[in-house]
């Protein structure tokens, strides 16, 4: 008998003539080079963008039922990184490759993010200011200290030479970079899980753990004290809720009526609730992984803008505030804000995130374990 192919690479099956039909799974229809991630990823980098515009224009920040239009992004972000992480440490299995892979894709265009922040951003502001330029090096908040107590991922400081002090939103040059220590954060929990083992045999640990830290966040809304910050026990719930959606996969049906009612579930929680996350949460996940993979037609694009358009959008809005540009209606000023934003993220991949990936699956440096390894990954 000929053996069976592996269903997430074919089309979709149809159930033959007299038997019962069944849903299409998720596992049937994801595909690593067939999906709608990298559309859906820049959708939302861009949403988070039009946030930030609209707060750095007017100093009002744009909400969608109770919670901010900013926060539905950077929820969906995490989502999404909780399925295609965990893809990463199972198809890898192995810690040494799976942190060389994370360290890439975060950490140069982060470092390259600093020193344009610094050397770039802040004497064009100066300048626009009517500054002197040697501020940039004698405030106490210069440019070469920012770079340096940032290095580490964790933001300990957003302002540099006092810059855009009069912006609607004053003094931070940055203000998206403070996600990147989450995520991170997120990335070492599920090593943790993977090195245990429970990401293979006691796939059950995953979702568990989510619905552990909704009871918690639950807790921490009603003034119960859990040991542990809200917006780390959301994001890492989000995330765990995305990885859970990777590892049961064969068993999560795809079906645009499924999608159709996750999305009334999360419009109505979002409308009604103060944290949308207690009920729309696992809604919100099935709708952006529909969409990323239970469409007929997939558009996979052949650059990946989100990180540069997600780090470098707030300081060009900034920076915007400090010109003619300012004096435009809020959507035209949001609008020409992302299209501006687009050259600086075509640079960052081009020259830093697409040269950093490359290295993915070299040999690993000679200072970490297994350097000679050398094994595919994603």
């Amino acid at each position: 008998m000929a053996p069976r192919m592996a269903p997430r690479i074919t089309p979709r099956p149809t159930a033959p003539t007299g038997s019962p039909a069944r849903w299409t799974t998720l596992h049937e229809r994801f595909g690593p080079r067939r999906n709608n991630f990298d559309l859906i990823r820049l959708g939302l980098a861009a949403t988070v963008g039009v946030a930030h515009g609209i707060v750095i224009r007017t100093g009002d920040q744009p909400t969608f039922g109770i919670s901010t239009l900013g926060d539905y992004a950077l929820d969906g972000f995490f989502i999404l990184s909780g399925f295609l992480v965990t893809r990463s440490w199972v198809t890898l299995n192995d810690f040494w490759r799976y942190a060389w892979h994370r360290f890439l894709r975060i950490m140069p265009a982060f470092w390259v993010c600093l020193l344009v922040l610094a050397f770039v951003v802040a004497p064009i502001a100066l300048l626009l200011e009517g500054r002197p330029l040697s501020e940039l090096f004698t405030s106490p908040d210069s440019g070469p200290r920012f770079v340096l107590v940032n290095a580490g991922l964790m933001i300990f400081t957003y302002g540099i030479a006092s810059i855009f002090a009069n912006n609607p939103e004053p003094l931070v040059v940055d203000g998206s970079l403070w996600t990147l220590i989450l995520e991170a954060g997120c990335y070492v929990v599920l090593a943790v899980l993977g090195v245990l083992g429970l990401l293979r045999r006691r796939r059950w640990v995953v979702p568990a753990l989510a619905v552990t830290l909704w009871a918690m966040a639950t807790l921490y809304d009603l003034g119960v004290p859990v040991g542990i910050g809200d917006t780390t026990l959301r994001m890492l719930m989000l995330f765990m809720i995305g990885a859970s959606f990777y590892l049961y996969a064969h068993r999560v049906p795809l079906n645009a009526w499924f999608a159709l009612a996750a999305a009334v579930v999360f419009l109505a929680s979002a409308g009604l609730l103060e944290n949308y996350r207690m009920v729309g949460a696992v809604p919100l996940a099935y709708v952006l992984i529909y969409l990323a993979a239970g469409l007929p037609r997939n558009l996979r694009l052949k650059v990946d803008l989100s990180y540069g358009v997600y780090i470098y959008h707030y300081p060009l809005q900034q920076l915007l505030m400090l010109t003619v540009l300012a004096t435009l209606p809020t959507p035209a000023f949001v609008t020409v804000s992302l299209v501006l934003v687009i050259p600086l993220a075509l640079a960052s991949w081009y020259g830093i995130e697409r040269r950093a990936l490359r290295r993915k699956n070299a040999t690993l440096p000679r200072w970490l374990p297994g350097a000679g390894d050398r094994s595919a990954g994603v």
